[in-house]
């Protein structure tokens, strides 16, 4: 149906409170129409996708509708290991859903949905730093120029071990339901759900141990999680002078995971390391808008929310002594811990239509991401019954990590000019961060492990322009401009040194975006003609764990459409072309030198049939 994008905080009245924006995927729900809709793409890197919808209407209470779609692509990646394994960035993905509206009575509609996806390849989707940098090994690396065939390549051979196949199974399901009841001078909403997701995961994984030595790992994972929400809400009805809304949130998600790496040791002997994990997380909350029409055109908005989050996780990291695991040899280090967490976020915001078509608004708003932890336990603590071994035990610092804050200022301006045929958008804003969330990898008690830290504070400001404009009957000029000043205020990634001052990652200081498309009368049809291009300013990927700094350096990606519809005809025809200067770059860096390549230069070709 569409998607919406909300810049943050967007904690108040969506879902779990966080200190981040808001991508809403809404999909279509059920109609009265008898209808349907066929999609067949075929493109570069194997691409096949077959998607297909249909909506019945059963009678005037009941519509129902199903969707399916299936994508297989080839791998991005290229083997250079000498060995016949396939590599990453494949694709295999099947995705089923089946949608029912019932209208309860003239005041309700109840709208339930189950979807269903699985996905199999293989997830080894890395390659070294050092084929996009050099001088990684003196600590100071630097963007090295070399062919997008050379920088996917993986060819890296660890001398610990043979690399295996990789692959990676994955199945999702979820259920969930939408109900809305009007009372008339209030609407009263519901929407819940349940989700499920098992995963099973081998991939080969390597870590640099030292500047000039990286060893390889095969890494096991088995994992289950199961998700609830609930939300209820209700709002009033009307255009009085007053409206609002408040609402209660419920979420929890139970965890087993189980991780499992081979070959720590040079000579791929053992020990073998092992991670499992129950996790379980709970968070309550309750929340309230009110919006006041102060004046015709002037509104002033207040609302606030209390979250409450409680998280515990009880397992350990096991030091397999012999070829095969056996509990009563094993070395087991505990790792458990809970943390309960709470804030009171608020919203406060003004709106005022300027003129026709143009409206200003001003927002101060708060968030809060909860806390969590690390492997480990602290002393003393009891898992099982039995008490945190001294020996094994960690600091309280290096276990937990405290809440993430944010105090976030917003102004800007919306607007449609020339009777509709330029629109014009402008925001400012200020975000001020205290205990800013990094992850990262690093190696303790000689085995990889994610940590998580507090950054002590971080600020970002910027402003960001985007607009329309309808030049002549048959063209559109979309464009656009963000600049950003996003740093750390106060940060020590390790007791000697201050990052402050530094940026933040992925921040570039601008970003420029422009696009046209031009409608043409061909062969009684319409053809549709476009292209779009964002032009970014350099930026780092940083590893606060080794003091790395990866510069990212200033790049232009570009797409192109060119799609054609027949005059009263039921189908149309559509190519593309994404990154047409096929140039890639690390979308992520580990701490042990390992990178996630971005997707080259893809082209595809896509019919859709309606009926």
């Amino acid at each position: 149906d569409r998607i919406e994008v909300l810049r943050g905080p967007q904690g108040t009245l969506y879902g779990r409170n966080t200190t981040a924006g808001l991508v809403n995927v809404i999909s279509n729900a059920p109609t009265d129409l008898l209808e349907g809709a066929l999609g067949l793409e075929m493109g570069t890197y194997g691409r096949r996708k077959v998607d297909g919808v249909i909506n019945v209407p059963v009678n005037e209470a009941l519509s129902l509708r199903a969707a399916i779609s299936q994508l297989r692509q080839d791998p991005f990646l290229k083997n250079g290991q000498g060995t016949p394994h396939r590599p990453g960035m494949d694709r295999d993905e099947r995705d089923a859903r089946l949608s029912a509206k019932l209208k309860l009575n003239r005041d309700s509609t109840l709208v339930v949905r189950y979807d269903h996806g699985e996905t199999e390849g293989n997830n080894d989707r890395i390659v070294p730093d050092t084929n996009f940098f050099t001088g990684v090994a003196s600590g100071r690396p630097v963007w090295r120029d070399s062919t997008t065939d050379e920088r996917l390549t993986n060819s890296f051979r660890p001398p610990n071990m043979t690399p295996v196949q990789g692959w990676h199974d994955r199945r999702a399901r979820g259920l969930s339901a939408d109900l809305s009841w009007d009372l008339g001078p209030a609407t009263v909403y519901y929407l819940g759900s349940h989700r499920k997701l098992d995963q099973a995961i081998r991939q080969n994984y390597y870590y640099r141990v030292a500047p000039t030595l990286a060893l390889g790992v095969v890494n096991n994972y088995d994992g289950h999680n199961e998700q609830d929400s609930h939300e209820l809400r209700i709002a009033t009805n009307g255009s009085g002078p007053l409206s609002a809304q408040a609402g209660l949130y419920y979420f929890s998600e139970d965890s087993n995971t189980s991780y499992a790496f081979q070959g720590l040791q040079p000579v791929g002997l053992p020990p073998y390391y092992s991670f499992p994990l129950h996790t379980q997380a709970q968070s309550k909350a309750v929340f309230g808008q009110l919006t006041w029409r102060v004046l015709d055109g002037l509104r002033l908005t207040a609302g606030a929310r209390r979250t409450e989050d409680d998280k515990d996780r009880v397992g350990s990291t096991d030091f397999q002594q012999g070829p095969v695991f056996n509990p009563a040899t094993d070395r087991r280090l505990p790792n458990a811990a809970e943390l309960s967490t709470s804030r009171t976020t608020w919203r406060l915001g003004a709106e005022y239509d300027l003129a026709l078509g143009t409206l200003l608004y001003g927002s101060l708003a708060t968030g809060y991401k909860a806390g969590g932890f690390n492997d480990g336990c602290v002393a003393g603590a009891e898992i099982g019954g039995v008490a945190c071994p001294a020996a094994a035990a960690v600091e309280q610092d290096y276990l937990y990590y405290q809440p993430e804050e944010l105090r976030a200022w917003e102004a800007g301006l919306k607007s449609r000019l020339l009777d509709g045929r330029l629109s014009f958008n402008a925001a400012a804003f200020y975000y001020d961060y205290t205990n800013l969330q990094l992850s990262s990898n690093a190696i303790v008690s000689g085995a990889p492990r994610l940590l998580t830290r507090n950054a002590g504070q971080a600020r970002s400001r910027g402003l960001e322009l985007e607009g329309e404009l309808r030049v002549g009957a048959n063209g559109r000029l979309r464009y656009g401009a963000t600049f950003l000043d996003a740093h750390y205020a106060a940060y020590n990634p390790n007791a000697s040194v201050s990052w402050a001052g530094r940026k933040l990652d992925r921040a570039p200081s601008h970003v420029y975006t422009l696009g046209y498309e031009h409608r043409f009368h061909v062969l009684d049809g319409q053809l549709h003609a476009g292209v779009f291009s964002r032009r970014s300013a350099d930026y780092a990927i940083t590893i606060p764990s080794n003091l790395l700094e990866y510069r990212i350096p200033a790049h232009t990606t570009t797409d192109a459409t060119l799609r054609y519809q027949p005059a009263a005809a039921n189908w149309s025809l559509l190519a593309r072309v994404r990154n047409l200067e096929n140039s890639v770059r690390p979308s992520l860096i580990d701490s042990f030198g390992m990178a996630t390549p971005t997707a080259p230069r893809t082209a595809d070709l896509r019919l859709d049939l309606r009926f």
